[in-house]
């Protein structure tokens, strides 16, 4: 994760965020490809930003490895909510521990990034359909479909992780 500098080998410029780039442009690219909404939306931004933070919280954008094999991991990461959410926070507390341990005066601009990603998938709700308000084998299932039913606000986290996990097995 270390940024790349636009003025020579190293001498104090600008710090560029290529691994956060790097991480977003492979989301964006998964979403894109998946079709599964418009990229105008605010649930297509809330899949871009989990799946992002995904690819770039789990370290396969240095190592070299390819972006599909890259992929099953990615898939078993976004599968499952709470512990995705646990997983990112995790990371982001690690990654910015370390980063105040070597801080040489400037900030790191892919954590800096990471880190507002987050606080939007955190402090963003959006409104849902509630899938917890009709149990299985319910007379409401007909109705529902048929209807938006009833919502609730939710994190957008909570939207966008599934929604990058489906994009991730439509690739």
């Amino acid at each position: 994760m270390r940024p790349e500098c636009t003025e020579g080998a190293g001498g104090g410029g600008l710090m560029v965020p290529m691994a956060w780039m790097y991480a977003e442009y492979i989301a964006d690219e998964l979403l894109r490809t998946g079709d599964l909404m418009p990229p105008t939306t605010l649930e297509y931004r809330a899949g871009r930003d989990a799946l992002a933070l995904t690819i770039f919280l789990s370290d396969g954008s240095e190592d070299g490895t390819r972006v599909v094999t890259r992929m099953e991991e990615w898939r078993s990461l976004t599968a499952y909510g709470p512990c995705w959410r646990d997983w990112v926070c995790g990371r982001l507390d690690r990654l910015e521990a370390t980063a105040f341990e070597s801080r040489s005066g400037t900030r790191d601009p892919d954590l800096a990034l990471a880190g507002a990603a987050w606080r939007w998938l955190e402090e963003t709700e959006l409104l849902a359909p509630d899938l917890n308000a009709m149990g299985p084998g319910s007379d409401d299932a007909h109705t529902v479909a048929e209807e938006e039913g009833p919502q609730v606000w939710t994190p957008a986290w909570q939207l966008g992780l599934p929604l990058g996990h489906l994009a991730i097995h439509l690739f």
